[in-house]
């Protein structure tokens, strides 16, 4: 077990630290596609540990250089408008060949997107209560299982669905860590109601659209981004995104194959290709190298890191770590504990800003109805991120008192950063009082280089070949979601239709 964390602290650190000194080094610059090398460098210097699964390893690996090596033959530039998408055209290729090669779930996902019109009343009232914003800010295509999500929504359809129960877990990761195509549940009920049409006919198109990308996930995403008009820069143009889904499902098809030979769970078959493509065209990105022009932004950034590096190794030379799960707690956690640190040193606390992003989404909702399914997607992942960090920074007995497995984060890097700790250098001097603040508001619309997904991803690909005939995604447990702290959607006295023990959260009872 030694030897293996070991591994998958190497192989994090050395992924984590490959796009962050792509950043560095191009931030403020001009994007190419093949400043992303260093990280399909890193991913390619994987190996197989003690009592891991081969097949799991090369469905990461494969699906990096497939990804990479498409991409170089049709551009050299993604620009900004396309790039959030770049990591949702792997998931429908891998579900199409599951259908080709096993006609058994195949006729499963048929009786779900059946199930699907037959639960029309369940589709319309959860679309419903996210145009209105009932559910307060969400994350629409979470990892868990939260409340105003698709596995939420995906969940309550499959627990009494008569198919196997090895299916209805495939069915619900693909549209989790998994990501079957770009749509948002309740988009096509929202055009609907905006455009002037009645609620019936607004659910009748949200039936509709969610059943499609199941029954046709390729051609979906294909129309999806055929109409996409994010920043009103639409449709999708830096490539032929049918071209890469064709070749895409060429590519990956024989380890697919391989995998299921192998015993390994199709619900990781559609998890693990698709969550590590991101750092290519989104994480390393025309984007990233606008937003980290900043300097206290990119700082913050690389104070974080170096607290996540730091703590790691520390943790890994005590013996912290029994577990390969363990690793992933401290991976996630260091920096975390990190953010909730800076956002302290400008005086602020975490109930503060779940308060201000959550009052921000109410008047969103008024002043914008028209707004996209997963605009406060990545300020729910900030809120949560810093509500984990501040429960492992605060004091004890209220917290952990800023250690993580008997580790104590080290947030040394912070107090000595050059850029972090001089505030003053950056705005009016005698009153640099909000500029970390500041920089993490910019973080909290990007928080994917906070707690990095590469780092998620690189060991959870790892736990997954060391487990692979269990789900990897999405999460069964609660994640303790930071707008709880305010809107008790998560509990049972709340009064609506379809309430549980969790309140309208699904974690107790995923499939």
């Amino acid at each position: 077990m030694a030897t293996l964390i070991e591994k998958m602290v190497n192989e994090a650190i050395e992924a984590t630290k490959s796009v962050f000194l792509v950043i560095k080094e191009k931030r403020g610059g001009q994007f190419k596609l093949e400043d992303c090398k260093p990280y399909v460098d890193a991913v390619n210097k994987m190996t197989v540990g003690e009592g891991q699964c081969k097949t799991v390893i090369d469905l990461h690996v494969q699906s990096v250089n497939a990804h990479y090596e498409i991409l170089k033959g049709m551009t050299d530039y993604i620009r900004p408008e396309d790039d959030p998408f770049v990591e949702h055209f792997q998931t429908p290729p891998i579900l199409e060949i599951l259908y080709e090669e096993d006609p058994e779930f195949k006729k499963s996902m048929e009786k779900f997107i059946d199930a699907i019109a037959k639960n029309r009343a369940l589709i319309g009232r959860e679309a419903a209560r996210r145009y209105g914003g009932m559910y307060g800010p969400t994350c629409v295509v979470d990892f868990a299982m939260s409340v105003g999500s698709v596995p939420n929504v995906v969940n309550k359809i499959l627990v009494d669905l008569d198919i196997p129960e090895r299916h209805k877990k495939t069915i619900l990761a693909c549209k989790s860590w998994g990501m079957n195509t770009s749509y948002g549940f309740g988009a096509a009920f929202r055009a609907a109601i905006e455009s002037g049409k009645s609620a019936a006919e607004a659910e009748e198109a949200e039936v509709k659209q969610f059943q499609f990308i199941y029954k046709e996930p390729v051609e979906a995403q294909a129309r999806l981004m055929e109409t996409h008009n994010l920043g009103g820069h639409g449709p999708y143009s830096s490539f032929d995104v049918r071209k890469y889904m064709a070749q895409y499902k060429e590519w990956m098809r024989p380890y697919v194959v391989a995998a299921l030979k192998a015993g390994v769970h199709p619900a990781n078959i559609t998890a693990v290709p698709a969550y590590c493509v991101g750092d290519i065209g989104h994480h390393i990105s025309q984007s990233a190298y606008n937003m980290f022009k900043s300097d206290m932004v990119f700082g913050i950034y690389d104070a974080v890191m170096q607290v996540f590096e730091n703590t790691m190794r520390k943790a890994l030379k005590e013996g912290a770590f029994k577990s390969e799960w363990d690793v992933l707690t401290v991976a996630t956690g260091a920096p975390a504990c990190a953010v909730a640190y800076i956002l302290w040193l400008d005086s602020f606390t975490v109930p503060m800003v779940i308060d201000l992003l959550t009052k921000r989404f109410y008047n969103y909702c008024a002043m914008n109805p028209k707004r996209g399914e997963a605009d406060e997607l990545h300020n729910v992942d900030f809120m949560d991120v810093i509500a984990r960090g501040e429960e492992i920074l605060d004091i004890s007995p209220l917290g952990a008192g800023g250690k993580i497995k008997g580790i104590e984060i080290d947030l040394s890097p912070i107090d000595k950063h050059e850029i972090v700790s001089n505030p003053q250098r950056y705005t009016y001097p005698a009153c640099a009082i909000t500029q970390r603040f500041a920089a993490l508001m910019a973080l909290a619309d990007f928080p994917c280089y906070l707690t990095p997904e590469c780092t998620t991803a690189t060991l959870m690909t790892n736990i997954i070949a060391k487990n692979p005939g269990m789900p990897g995604a999405p999460v069964r447990a609660c994640k303790g979601c930071a707008v709880t702290k305010l809107i008790k959607r998560n509990v049972p006295y709340v009064k609506g239709e379809g309430a549980g023990p969790c309140g309208y959260c699904e974690w107790y009872r995923a499939v």
